[in-house]
């Protein structure tokens, strides 16, 4: 999935939710893709339709994963579409809700950037008075017009049709991924302050080891 050709670029920084948003979903892909390959099962006499279309995210499944990152991804599907930064809270909100109607499937590095792109889609439509179409999403997401329409339908078949988020379901997952941003935050400045530590350490011993070369060996051993 390559993107488009548009050159134009908006000069605004892309809002904060973007960053906590490709923190929780490249952690989540991170982990999902250690456990496995997407396990997609369904009955082997289902017939077409409805019941066929309980397949999980099997649909959203890429041949590779796509060379953009999910952080990139996210900006150049703001860049250019300029949905409400609401938009991808509630995408977000959808994908979970996809996820936890489907306890087989999992959100992997093969799927998540259609995911992405079908969910802000929908809810840009739920959310925003102007957006694009979908033939303009296609373009800005690197998929034809017509694999689009049929993530959309899948994707609401999915949900149960079930777009509608209120007002409470809004603010408790945003307050959650306030705090993964939060937890994120704390854990890469502990690591930076080990980290410094550490190498603190190492440059104590090398003069440490400078000042006792004559009478240490080049070479230890622990056995």
């Amino acid at each position: 999935m390559e993107p488009g050709g548009e050159t134009e670029e908006a000069e605004a920084a892309p809002p904060r939710v973007l960053a906590v948003l490709t923190q929780v979903l490249e952690r989540l892909v991170a982990r999902n893709d250690r456990i496995g390959p997407e396990a997609e099962r369904w009955p082997e006499n289902a017939e077409d339709g409805w019941q066929r279309r309980q397949r999980g995210l099997a649909a959203f499944r890429a041949a590779r994963p796509p060379s953009i990152s999910v952080g990139k991804y996210l900006e150049r599907i703001h860049r250019y579409t300029g949905c409400s930064p609401s938009c991808f809270v509630v995408g977000f909100v959808y994908i979970d809700r996809a996820v936890h109607r489907n306890p087989g499937s999992l959100v992997v590095s093969l799927n998540v950037h259609r995911l992405i792109l079908t969910s802000v889609l929908i809810a840009s439509k739920v959310l925003d008075d102007m957006h694009h179409n979908n033939a303009f999403f296609a373009r800005v997401g690197g998929v034809s017009n017509t694999e689009l329409n049929q993530l959309e339908l899948e994707l609401l078949f999915l949900l149960d049709f079930r777009v509608m988020v209120s007002s409470h379901v809004f603010e408790s997952y945003y307050l959650h991924l306030e705090k993964e941003m939060m937890w994120s935050m704390t854990n890469q400045k502990i690591t930076r302050a080990i980290f410094d530590d550490l190498q603190d350490g190492e440059a104590k011993g090398s003069v440490n080891d400078a000042n006792q070369c004559s009478l240490s060996s080049p070479y230890h051993s622990i056995d």
